[in-house]
């Protein structure tokens, strides 16, 4: 449970969130929001024109989530993630290209055009993949936080879930053991309000953030849709976590545009109710709007866009170029005969 102090810290982060942040770092942020959300209205672009087979699943909305905690990690840090992960690829600074190119099964994707839109992984990243299974994430991310113990490499394993994997019985199993042996894991639930097509409120009980107080874990909920708030409250969770204290919950309260998959429809909710968020939450908007206040030009704002576009445009000019994987890459990395 969240004590007096931190929930005093939250109230002070809230109050100084843009104070001694320079334009640069805000034009960092919207810089990379942009890059996912440009990123992945391409893929949905390739998608609908047959490029991009079996499932796919898009960030578009939640892009602060992601550029928020990266900000404040360091380059020791392992990720691990969902099925929805192509932006945490593009916030670890994994190549774009390579992204795309897995995307649409090409032999210069990161996985060698094996892996698709649900698993891709990069070592050199420190990247430790997009699982299909739900919740399998976390399992993966509490073993790379007791690595991270083992090696006293000051690291942290960043685990992120949704709300719906959040009701996984192996996630509490893993609460168990981070908070027993005081593994540095940070554990994220994107609650971006519906598992596949089910609202939150009908699937889990209280509030998820809480999850972890038999275990002894803190939590805190945060605005997801708030950069901002955010990587303060990343900033505050890695330092509690890096001082030895063991894992900390942090349930992000953000939003997804478009269908639990390309597949989806969404008719489970109204399109007022999306408007509303992309018109009044929208991340990347926010951003913008502190930035013009702080009398930064829209026309180099407009340069950030123009760039972000050619390094998309680029991404799916080479994933279509790229050869797809010969025959016989289908018994490669699937067997490793011991001598």
């Amino acid at each position: 449970m969240v004590s007096a102090k931190e929930t005093s810290s939250k109230e002070e982060r809230n109050e100084n969130s843009t104070t001694n942040l320079s334009i640069d770092k805000l034009k960092k942020f919207y810089h990379d929001m942009l890059l996912i959300r440009r990123f992945e209205e391409k893929a949905a672009q390739l998608y609908g024109m047959g490029l991009i087979g079996g499932f796919c699943h898009l960030y578009i909305g939640q892009e602060a989530v992601v550029t928020g905690i990266t900000s404040v990690q360091k380059h020791q840090d392992t990720v691990v993630t969902t099925y929805r992960d192509h932006a945490h690829m593009l916030a670890c600074d994994m190549d774009p290209k390579g992204i795309m190119a897995e995307l649409t099964g090409r032999i210069d994707g990161y996985s060698r055009g094996k892996g698709g839109s649900m698993h891709m992984f990069s070592l050199e990243k420190n990247f430790f993949g997009g699982h299909g299974i739900v919740g399998a994430g976390t399992s993966i991310g509490t073993g790379l936080g007791f690595a991270h113990k083992y090696k006293n490499d000051d690291g942290v394993a960043i685990a992120y879930m949704g709300d719906g994997a959040s009701n996984q019985g192996q996630v509490a199993e893993c609460y168990n053991m981070a908070a027993l042996w005081d593994l540095p894991v940070l554990f994220v639930i994107e609650n971006n309000k519906y598992g596949m097509g089910t609202d939150v409120s009908r699937s889990s009980a209280g509030q998820l953030y809480r999850r972890g107080e038999g275990y002894g874990i803190p939590g805190e909920q945060v605005d997801g849709m708030d950069v901002l708030a955010v990587r303060d409250a990343a900033q505050q969770a890695l330092n509690y976590i890096r001082s030895g204290n063991g894992p900390y919950i942090l349930e992000m309260m953000t939003y997804r545009y478009r269908g639990h998959s390309m597949s989806d429809p969404a008719k489970y909710r109204t399109k007022e109710e999306v408007s509303s968020m992309k018109d009044e939450r929208d991340p990347i908007i926010n951003v913008k709007s502190i930035l013009l206040e702080m009398d930064v030009e829209e026309n180099d704002l407009k340069e950030i866009d123009k760039e972000i576009k050619s390094i998309i445009k680029e991404s799916a000019t080479f994933a279509q170029e790229s050869p797809e994987p010969p025959l016989e890459d289908l018994w490669t990395d699937v067997l490793v005969e011991s001598k």
